[in-house]
């Protein structure tokens, strides 16, 4: 059983790991809000990761960090505070939690880290640049990380496109914008929550001891591929 630290595990993508992982893990979830459900293997804290001191001191095996933003709008509508927001959230929030955390990561070769980027950064999309710039900062801190970190830890990002989540509700707020955005991905679908929340787990998971400073692209083929 391995103690996972989870940042933003109530919902979305990240509650999907949770309950995949949590009948046979100990799962420690850091949330602003409750979880709304509990399991005798999971410890809930509130968190807020740009002010609060992380409110755990047990050794953790792997730190995973989901939140994020989907911030579209033109560039010329975008303020200052717009790009700051985003590099709060996704960058400075995961920098800051990995501080606090590093001393409590065990140092055996199998923790890892594992961080969301989008594919707007290797895709290039219109109205994307402030999460783009947040997210593709991701990347860079990332492999960066990873360097400094071998052999000790593992450091990787996963790279989704849209998926089904309360994040994208906006975006895939009927059946008209969910058609569309199936058609926009070779696959002709929009992502699962359970889809990316497998790729944390194999990322995380000793099959993976091989693997770091990767960004990992699970996106229905849009970042490298065209459909018919």
């Amino acid at each position: 059983m391995k103690n996972i630290l989870v940042v933003g595990g109530n919902s979305g993508i990240g509650e999907a790991f949770v309950k995949k992982m949590v009948d046979h893990n100990h799962i420690i979830c850091l949330n602003r809000k409750g979880m709304g459900w509990e399991n005798e293997n999971l410890s809930s804290h509130t968190y807020d990761a740009l002010t609060d001191e992380l409110p755990v001191k047990e050794n953790i095996d792997s730190l995973v960090y989901f939140p994020g933003s989907i911030n579209l709008k033109p560039f010329k509508n975008l303020t200052d505070k717009d790009f700051l927001a985003d590099l709060e959230i996704n960058l400075f929030g995961a920098i800051k939690t990995i501080r606090q955390a590093l001393p409590m990561l065990n140092k055996n070769g199998k923790s890892s880290i594992v961080l969301f980027s989008t594919v707007a950064v290797a895709q290039g999309m219109p109205y994307h640049t402030s999460v783009s710039a947040a997210k593709g900062a991701i990347e860079g801190f990332a492999k960066s990380l990873a360097s400094e970190l071998a052999p000790h830890i593992r450091v990787n990002v996963i790279a989704p496109s849209i998926t089904d989540t309360p994040l994208a509700g906006r975006i895939l707020g009927n059946e008209k914008a969910i058609e569309n955005a199936k058609n926009r991905h070779p696959l002709k679908t929009v992502g699962e929550a359970k889809d990316i929340a497998s790729m944390v787990s194999y990322l995380i998971s000793d099959d993976a001891k091989w693997v770091t400073g990767q960004v990992f692209h699970i996106d229905g083929g849009m970042s490298t591929i065209k459909g018919l």
